[in-house]
């Protein structure tokens, strides 16, 4: 039995099928189960990260297991839900796990760097095999840009000059499916990117090709990008660290040969990635004429 928690996430709603159609006997864990719906025989349960004791019944007699936190940096004084994960795997007996995790792990000297540093120590240390997945900017980023798009043709996107080998989900769950089921991948941190080097700009104009509509970009002050974050509920120390790595580091602006090679194909360009999704950026324009 491989558990994949964050199931309904980007990366985990990918992984399931691909786990499934391995023959896989495989437990979906989120906090809505009576909402969601997978192929096959997959076991949908009751999880939350501030609920160790749900968790805990949810790890019960699995082997293998997928670990994914979206607890925002910051919220408490330690990554509690990823330290969770892992004290109900160990608890499980669960044979070896794989995290999700984000492209420099604990480097970097910020909070941010120490959030997931933490996260990632209470994985190594935890003495079950593991692998960890060190992703860039995710395509699905863009998902953002929907409901603007449900407005109109012009979207505001931050830092939108900043660039990055930005990686289908599909392709992470992929290389987790090959790390859950394979061998030879234990104790290993992958650092993964997409086929190519993009700015959030160029992936606006990417997806106006696919979408076949004008798009236009704004990109918002460096203080007016600070007070959305700022209202959105981070704090300074968190907004401070997070632009300094989107104004002052080239973190994940590299194509990196790790998916290509654990896979045996190339990774999914970000056209690929907007022709499958084009349904989910609505045109108001259209919808009005129909």
């Amino acid at each position: 039995m491989i558990v994949v928690t964050g199931a309904t996430g980007h990366v985990g709603s990918e992984l399931i099928p691909l786990l499934a159609a391995r023959h896989e006997p495989v437990r979906a864990v989120t906090r809505r189960p009576g909402s969601v719906a997978f192929p096959g025989d997959v076991e949908v349960v009751y999880g939350d990260g501030d609920d160790v004791r749900s968790l805990i019944a949810a790890f019960a007699g699995a082997d293998g297991a997928f670990l994914m936190s979206a607890q925002p940096v910051g919220s408490a004084s330690h990554p509690t839900h990823d330290l969770h994960l892992v004290e109900a795997a160990v608890r499980a007996g669960v044979r070896r796990v794989v995290k999700l995790s984000v492209y420099s792990g604990g480097g970097g000297g910020d909070v941010i760097a120490a959030w997931h540093g933490e996260a990632e120590g209470a994985v190594t240390a935890s003495g079950i095999p593991w692998t960890l997945l060190r992703p860039g900017r995710f395509m699905s980023n863009a998902l953002a840009w929907a409901p603007m798009l449900g407005r109109g043709d012009t979207v505001t996107v931050p830092f939108a000059r900043q660039p990055a080998a930005s990686i289908d989900p599909a392709d992470i769950a992929a290389v987790a499916a090959v790390a859950l089921c394979g061998e030879d991948h234990a104790g290993r941190a992958y650092q993964l990117s997409g086929p190519e080097v993009l700015t959030p700009a160029d992936e606006l104009r990417i997806l106006a090709d696919v979408l076949d509509r004008p798009l236009r970009l704004i990109e918002p002050s460096l203080d007016d990008a600070r007070a959305g974050m700022a209202g959105a509920g981070m704090a300074p120390t968190l907004i401070d660290a997070a632009i300094a790595r989107a104004l002052d580091s080239d973190e994940g602006a590299e194509v990196l040969p790790t998916v290509p090679r654990i896979l045996g194909r190339p990774a999914a360009s970000f056209a690929d990635w907007a022709a499958r999704h084009a349904a989910t950026f609505p045109n108001p324009t259209k919808e009005a004429l129909q």
